[in-house]
């Protein structure tokens, strides 16, 4: 399933946005026509063999990987490489959404996209949703906590 066939079936409203490539979060907001902290990053986080965690980060933030354990309850956390992203997911990277994923993985989301519309990957590259995060996190069942830190300078 697709994730936007996902957000119908779950009867989630939302706006599908199609844009050109993007090489960046600050392209991404651009193209979208929203601000950097509604293009929401969602990062697969591996938490053990074959375990996995949707990580909803706003577009100026990264994630806080002591807080994140913390949350979690464990000592270690690792980014899978691509290919097994994929196959946990369904989706490559750049493109990957907890709606309609392979497996529906738990999800947690920073406290800051609270009351925001929000902007998601539909699983393609050069497409958006644009969507309450309140509601789409109700929908995922999503624990939302402080897990992100300010984007470090460049």
């Amino acid at each position: 399933m697709s994730a936007i066939d996902a957000l119908n079936s779950a009867g989630i409203p939302h706006r599908v946005i199609r844009h050109g490539p993007v090489r960046s979060v600050a392209e991404a907001a651009e193209a979208i026509g929203v601000e950097v902290p509604d293009v929401v990053k969602t990062i697969v986080v591996r938490r053990g063999e074959q375990d996995f965690v949707f990580v909803l980060v706003p577009g100026d933030r990264v994630i806080s990987w002591p807080k994140l354990r913390t949350l979690l309850g464990v000592n270690r956390l690792s980014l899978p490489g691509a290919d097994e992203a994929r196959s946990a997911t369904g989706y490559e990277r750049g493109t990957i959404t907890p709606f309609g994923s392979r497996t529906a993985w738990p999800v947690v989301a920073d406290e800051r996209l609270r009351g925001r519309t929000i902007t998601l990957g539909t699983g393609e590259h050069g497409a958006a949703v644009a969507l309450a995060a309140d509601i789409a996190l109700a929908s995922l069942d999503g624990q939302v906590a402080d897990v992100t830190d300010p984007e470090p300078p460049r």
